[in-house]
Parts: structure tokens; sequence; C-alpha cells
């Protein structure tokens, strides 16, 4: 007789961030990595906007997370959950707390609670509440009040979590955190073990800057009978300088990146490596990461923000680009810049593309890959670059290039003209030298270029030679 073989509970994780105009940096690893696990697994990745600060909330901020996600790439399941709506299921579950015994009503006004506060601080101990312990049916019911988490006194609350493994939090430091405040609204502990138990997350993956709220979270499972998600507290990001990432560390949205010339997919390879590692891999594609993307694969210590590095990997993708993929997103940069991309400009462009890409970090880094295909005629040639053509023998030297560039055969390719190049310098017995300074000086005034193969190729023939006798003249 077979045995039935056990079913294994889907993979779920989610993201919830705070709504605050933007997403951050670190949210967008914290994102790709639930991604990755989700998605890697066949499991399912939910989005939660913890949107309760309604003073803050604005759905603008709320778009600027969405848009940030997907523009990363990052798709999720179902519709966003607002946690503001599911007020009434937090205050439930409050109540339901609160007539087992585990939470309790306390009535101390804001100026008892800090003199409550000071007073234990000053004797070392534990806040408690006077009320944890009153009998209810001697409370006043014309007060206003707090619902408290009844947390336990003795021994310790234990987090074996996924990165950190085993973290112990004595339940001496813990003292009753509120899950209800006066106002009725509920707290942010007791919305997040509702909604993440409601929405059926088995792993909760987040940074560690929440690890002490783990302990408290637990407490709240506990006490409920719910299954305990898995926790898994992912180290921040930190600046090169060691210190915890800010504003003056540089663009921290992703959009800041995204408008600097980014990838998504750059930006994401980056993250992805961004305090995890699989081996010497650099360079992993969306596809590969969720096929080797593993919780064991994370590191203990804050990772750094290393831009060069950053700007490395994205350049594997800028180069990676088709060449007409690479014109359309480089063209808005070069629109800010005040090319005017006209049909003789795009086309220099297109045929450029394939040398240029390789030159470029960023995007934006093809405003100055490109400026020698839009420079104005006549050339304004100065200090540098003007030496080559003021050589004994320039002039002759490009006037019998001008000769043997005039035919149309040529033009078909870089390779052609590079070989059209490397014939005339053997017929001139000169070196090679000789003719690429003052030729590079002619066609781009001393503009970051290319080969000049390549150069001649992205300006075309009637520009090429234009600017050749402009100087010849």
């Amino acid at each position: 007789m077979h045995k039935a073989t056990p079913s294994v509970a889907p993979i779920v994780t989610r993201f919830a961030p705070s709504p605050t105009g933007y997403l951050h940096i670190g949210g967008a690893r914290t994102a790709l990595f639930n991604w990755l696990y989700a998605r890697g697994r066949g499991g399912r990745f939910l989005l939660r906007i913890e949107d309760t600060d309604r003073a803050r909330h604005t759905e603008a901020a709320v778009d600027a997370i969405i848009d940030g996600l997907k523009w990363l790439g990052l798709d999720w399941d179902g519709e966003p959950v607002s946690q503001h709506s599911r007020r009434d299921r937090h205050v439930e579950i409050a109540n339901q707390l609160l007539a087992c015994g585990n939470a309790y009503r306390c009535y101390l006004t804001p100026e008892e609670l800090a003199e409550a506060r000071d007073k234990a601080k000053a004797d070392g101990v534990r806040f408690e509440s006077p009320w944890r312990d009153a009998d209810p049916a001697s409370t006043p019911t014309d007060k206003p009040f707090a619902i408290r988490f009844r947390a336990p006194h003795s021994s310790e609350t234990v987090i074996e979590d996924a990165i950190q493994g085993r973290v112990a939090f004595p339940n001496s430091a813990l003292d009753d955190l509120i899950i209800l405040r006066s106002d009725g609204g509920p707290t942010y502990n007791l919305a997040v073990v509702v909604d993440d138990h409601d929405m059926g997350v088995t792993h909760v993956i987040r940074g560690d800057d929440h690890l002490n709220n783990a302990a408290r979270q637990q407490q709240i499972y506990e006490a409920l009978g719910w299954t305990i998600p898995v926790f898994a507290h992912v180290p921040l990001i930190h600046g090169p300088d060691g210190a915890k990432l800010s504003k003056r560390h540089g663009a921290l949205g992703v959009e800041a990146y995204r408008d600097q010339g980014y990838l998504p997919e750059g930006l994401a390879n980056y993250l992805l490596r961004l305090g995890w590692a699989h081996g010497d891999e650099e360079i992993i594609t969306c596809t590969r990461a969720k096929e080797v993307f593993d919780l064991k694969g994370i590191n203990k210590a804050p990772a750094r923000l290393d831009l060069d590095k950053l700007n490395h990997v994205n350049s594997h993708y800028v180069a990676n680009l088709g060449d007409e993929t690479f014109v359309d997103l480089a063209s808005p940069f070069l629109s800010t810049a005040g090319v005017d991309l006209d049909t003789e400009n795009i086309n220099r462009l297109k045929r450029s593309a394939a040398f240029l890409k390789t030159r470029c970090a960023t995007l934006a880094d093809a405003v100055t890959a490109s400026e020698f295909l839009f420079l104005k005629r006549p050339l304004e040639i100065e200090g540098k670059a003007a030496k080559p053509l003021q050589k004994e023998g320039a002039m002759e030297i490009l006037k019998g290039l001008i000769e043997v560039l005039d035919g149309d055969a040529i033009w078909g390719s870089s390779e052609s003209l590079d070989e059209t190049l490397k014939t005339f310098v053997e017929a001139q017995n000169i070196g090679f030298g000789a003719l690429g300074q003052p030729t590079r000086a002619a066609l781009t005034a001393g503009r970051p270029s290319p080969g000049l193969g390549e150069v001649l190729y992205g300006l075309g023939r009637t520009e090429s030679l234009a600017r050749l006798a402009d100087q010849t003249a």
C-alpha cells in the first residue's frame, strides 16, 4: 500500500514598505530577495503597503514605490494590500487577545506613563503598567484606555533566524507593548503579525533593523496559537565609509539611479550581489538568480555601497543591449543634453551604437561618448587637439587620405575603413601615428572617441570628408 506524499505548503513572501515617497535602494534589495526566494521556488510574492500613518500617507508615494518595483521587473501576485484597510481586522484580534487574557486595558495617561517609565528606568527594572494585574471588574468604564499585550516576565524569547542564527531576547527586557492605542488605532507589531498570518506569509525576509520587533511579534504569534513564519533578517546597506547609508552618500531612491542612466538589470544584479554571493559569480541574470538564490548565501555583516562596482556591473548590461535598444534608451539623455536628434544624427547614433555602448557604464555616459558625432562644422580645434594638425606633413597626409576615402565601396563597415587606413599608411610608408593623430583631431577635435575606423563609419562618408576638408582648405 502506497503512502500519500505529504503536501508541501507553497512559499509565500512579501514586501511591505511604508510609503515614504520613493523606493529606497535598501528596500529595493529586500524586495528583490523576497521576489527571488518565492519565484525561484514556485511560490507567491505579495505586496503590502504599510500605510497606517495617515498623516504621512500620499497616493503619490505609493505610486513611486510601485513604479520602482515595476521598473526593476519585480511583479507581485494579486493586488497590493493596504494595511490601513485592514484596521477592523487588527482591532478584532486585539480584542481577541484581551478576551483570552493575553492582553489588558491600560488607563495610564501620557503624564502617568512618562512618570512610570522614568521610575522604572531609575530603578533599573522593566516598565510595567499598574493595570496589568488589576481586576477587570474594578476598571473604569468612562476613561480612555490602550490595550497592552501581556508579555511574559521570565525566560527568553528565541528567534531561530535563517540568516542571523539563534538570537535570544531576555523577556525581562521586553515590556508590555501597546497593540491598540487609546484612539482605537492598531500599532505596527500587531498589524504586521495579523497581516502576515492572514496573507499566508511563510517567510519574513526584511532588514535586520526589525530583529527586535521579531521577538515581540513571535510572542504575539504564540499567544494566538498561530504558525510562526521563518524569520530572515538581512544586514543593512552601509555607505562606502562604513556608516549607515544616508542621503550624504548620494542617491538613495531607485528612481534616482534610473535617472542617472542605470539599467534595471544592472541595478538588480548589483543589489543581488550586495551582501549575497554564489561562488565567484558576479554577473548573474534574473533567470540565473532565480535558480541559485538562497538565504544561506546572505552575509551576516552589512554590505557597503560601492558605486565603482555598480558601474562595472551596469556596463556589462549596457554593452549587451541591442543596438536599436541602446539608441532608444540613450536618446532621452542626449536630448536633455541639448543634442538635436534629427534624422541625420539618429543615423550617426545607430551606426555608432555597437562601439559606443561598450564605452558606457551608464546610459548617461552616452552623452560624452557620442559627443564627437554631433559637433558643429567647422570644428573648433584648440589646445592639444590642434598640435597634430600643425605638424609638418600633416596637411599633405590628410589631403591624400581624402582621395582614398572618396569612394563609396569602403563605407560599408568600420572594418573596411580600418583596412583602407592600413593600406594607405603602408602605401605612404608612414607610421600609423602620423595618420591617426591629425585625422582624429580633424574628425573629433580631441573629444573622446573609439577607433578611427569606427569614428569614420559613425560620422558617415559625407560628414567625415567635410570635416577633413575643413582642416585642409
